[in-house]
């Protein structure tokens, strides 16, 4: 349907009408026809336009602004002008209800999208760990066993190999997965020497944002 002519009221009244049970001029989703009645309409009104369109950013605060100050003569012609035309061709109760109606389509079509892309992916980063032990008495096998032994969510152990450090001692690289918001590297480190038969420190190689 055509609204292209708004400075008569009987056009401004149709439309009113016409979306009575609509959110949008055509089919189920903004489209060029809307841009068109929009700017029409904003051009015959752009006062009114640019009021509503101010005064429609203040909805959720609508409660808690101050009430307005009217001058008691102007209070009386509106209550004497109880004929004039109603633009909307409705009370303020039915359109804040129409608007309201309309805030909670549009909040459930923003939901409804949300929940279609699923889930936003966890962050996680690959860390690469160096654990160095005592002396070169240590017993390495026992040490990568007691370093795999910790499990938790959100930590995957990856690969590993002993580097040499010197006078015989290798220390264990191990590279590891975490999601950033399950796993503590600090409470990590400090679980791993918390073996301290084996293990005499802990330091953080490399690491990486996946």
């Amino acid at each position: 349907m055509s609204f292209s002519d708004f400075s008569k009221i009987e056009s401004v009244a149709a439309l009113n009408t016409f979306l009575a049970d609509k959110s949008y001029i055509e089919g189920s989703s903004a489209t060029q026809a809307d841009v068109t009645v929009y700017k029409n309409f904003q051009k015959e009104f752009p006062n009114f336009a640019r009021w509503f369109n101010h005064i429609a950013s203040f909805t959720d605060e609508f409660a808690t602004l101050p009430a307005g100050k009217v001058p008691a003569a102007a209070a009386s012609a509106a209550a004497e002008d109880d004929d004039d035309v109603d633009l909307f061709g409705s009370d303020d109760e039915e359109v804040d209800e129409e608007a309201e109606k309309l805030k909670q389509q549009r909040l459930a079509e923003y939901a409804a999208k949300k929940a279609a892309k699923g889930p936003k992916p966890a962050a996680k980063s690959i860390v690469t760990l160096d654990v160095k032990p005592w002396d070169d008495e240590t017993n390495m096998d026992e040490l990568i066993a007691n370093v795999r032994a910790i499990e938790q969510d959100g930590l995957v152990w990856g690969a590993h190999q002993l580097i040499p450090v010197g006078y015989g001692i290798k220390k264990l690289q191990i590279n590891l997965v975490i999601e950033d918001e399950k796993v503590s590297l600090d409470a990590l480190q400090q679980a791993i020497e918390e073996d301290e038969d084996h293990v005499q420190s802990t330091d953080v190689a490399a690491m990486q944002k996946l």
